[in-house]
């Protein structure tokens, strides 16, 4: 065993891992990145197939991002945001409101309201934290002072901090935490392949694409609203990943759900919080300037076939485009980011809302209507200055392009798998894609998770030089923005090759 693998296995305690069996093997050990392509302590080399789990944008050792913290670092590493402003972080904010509030402005089916102020903090489950506080206290403030309620989809993860916790509803995660929580409510997922108001037989498709239903998950998501609102007391917030959610696995929303469901949210009095900390950047595509999304970012609703070159061109791609919501017209009042915001280089998180929203925090000293929460690093300049060469990338013309075509290029790729009877379900959206695995196709039956399906692909993959992680029984895909076509088709041949080696 490596002497660096002997020192992890003796002194690392690992994320989400089962510590057991990770002692029994030996791990592998990154030591080097550059592009798509990540090198072990032996010399071995692995495509990168989720992004670092789902941070890094660009690939790694990028020089522009390189060269950014370099020059950083020349003047200042960090300084405390208590008391103190500094350049990077006051750019960055700038930027992010720019791109948060795209013209012309998003209206699905009413208000649009503008996401004016940032508040700067660590990672995605600090940005929900710091989201529902104030989601919490400026509700109270607004007059509802008592049974605040907010309201989350089945399946939801939103961070691990108590208060994200709260929301999330994955027993395996949370149930342990039940006594430390706060209650939320939770609403049905629009999660078609497994939906039991979805009378379709199984087919070699994406479930969004030949569902038979009569949107029922609208209809419970309005009866949950109405029941509250009744009580005289609404919900405080309708929390969501648009378009897709993440660690749920990879459960994408049909064409039209998210705007529909953003209104009927906001006509019961609650405000709307977009965790985009998965879906934000770019990674779900881009919109097309005064058309909506482009053909490739909505490859899930359309069709994981949405490939060899049918694109959107009458106006071109929109580079400030690059969240989710907008791609539904939908504008939140609440907005967290992380995971790509420093392109995968540093910990980095971002909360946007409205004046309206940091006016209720205004006053008299002796009032104490501070937000008292903070962190160590807020803004710190090595982060934001990452993150402004980040977005300076992602707008870029020919990189709004260049993702356009792997993606398409990504649905081409995927239709392989069909074949196999072990996939139950492929569903893309831009460049993310979920696999989900199955005892049989034709009845939907799930493996149990005693037989660590996921895993087994996952270290299958592995040992043939692809490196990604699962969610349960779904495979998820989700490669740099680096990759290049031969390095993707790498990525799905050898899932082809792990899902036959490891499942039969």
């Amino acid at each position: 065993m490596h002497p660096l693998a002997k020192l992890d296995q003796r002194y690392v305690w690992h994320p989400f891992t089962q510590m057991r069996d990770w002692m029994r093997q030996e791990p592998i050990v990154i030591v080097e990145g550059h592009g798509s392509v990540l090198r072990d302590a032996k010399g071995r080399e692995y495509l990168d197939a989720n992004a670092s789990i789902w941070t890094n944008l660009h690939g790694h050792n990028h020089p522009k991002l390189n060269a950014a913290i370099r020059r950083q670092l020349g003047k200042v590493a960090h300084s405390s945001a208590l008391g103190l402003a500094n350049e990077p972080a006051s750019r960055l904010a700038e930027q992010l409101v720019d791109a948060a509030n795209p013209q012309p402005a998003p209206r699905a089916r009413g208000l649009s309201p503008r996401l004016e102020k940032v508040f700067f903090s660590d990672d995605g489950s600090t940005a929900m934290e710091v989201t529902l506080k104030l989601a919490y206290e400026f509700t109270r403030r607004a007059g509802h002072k008592t049974k605040l309620r907010f309201l989350s989809l089945e399946g939801a993860y939103h961070g691990d901090t108590v208060g994200a916790v709260s929301l999330g509803h994955i027993d395996l995660f949370h149930k342990t935490y039940s006594g430390l929580l706060f209650p939320t409510d939770k609403v049905m997922a629009p999660y078609c392949y497994r939906c039991p108001f979805n009378r379709a037989k199984p087919e070699r498709a994406d479930a969004r694409d030949y569902r038979r239903c009569h949107w029922e998950c609208l209809d419970k998501l309005e009866q949950k609203c109405s029941r509250q609102k009744k009580t005289g007391h609404p919900y405080a917030a309708f929390v969501f990943e648009p378009l897709m959610q993440g660690a749920a696995g990879m459960i994408p929303q049909p064409q039209g759900w998210l705007a529909r469901a953003a209104q009927m949210a906001r006509a019961h009095g609650a405000l709307l919080i977009a965790d985009e900390v998965m879906t934000g950047f770019g990674r779900t595509g881009c919109t097309i300037a005064g058309q909506g999304p482009s053909l490739h970012a909505m490859a899930g609703a359309e069709g994981v076939a949405l490939s060899g070159g049918r694109r959107a061109s009458r106006s071109g791609p929109d580079s400030s485009g690059i969240f989710a919501c907008h791609q539904e017209g939908v504008q939140p009042d609440f907005m967290a980011l992380a995971k790509g915001l420093t392109g995968g280089y540093l910990p980095m998180a971002a909360t946007l809302t409205t004046q309206q929203i940091f006016g209720a925090f205004l006053g008299a000293y002796n009032e104490f209507k501070s937000f008292f929460h903070g962190h160590s690093f807020t803004g710190n300049q090595l982060g934001a200055a990452a993150a402004l060469a980040s977005l300076d990338m992602l707008r870029n013309p020919a990189a709004v392009q260049a993702r356009g075509e792997l993606a398409d290029a990504m649905g081409h790729e995927l239709k392989q798998l069909w074949p196999l009877s072990r996939v139950g379900d492929i569903r893309q959206v831009g460049l993310v894609a979920g696999i989900e695995l199955v005892g049989d196709w034709r009845t939907r039956k799930p493996f149990p998770l005693s037989a660590r399906a996921g895993i087994r692909v996952c270290e299958a993959m592995a040992s043939r030089g692809v490196l990604t992680r699962s969610i349960g029984n779904v495979i998820v895909l989700m490669p740099p923005y680096c990759t290049k076509p031969e390095q993707l088709s790498r990525m799905v041949k050898v899932l082809r090759q792990a899902i036959s080696a490891a499942l039969g």
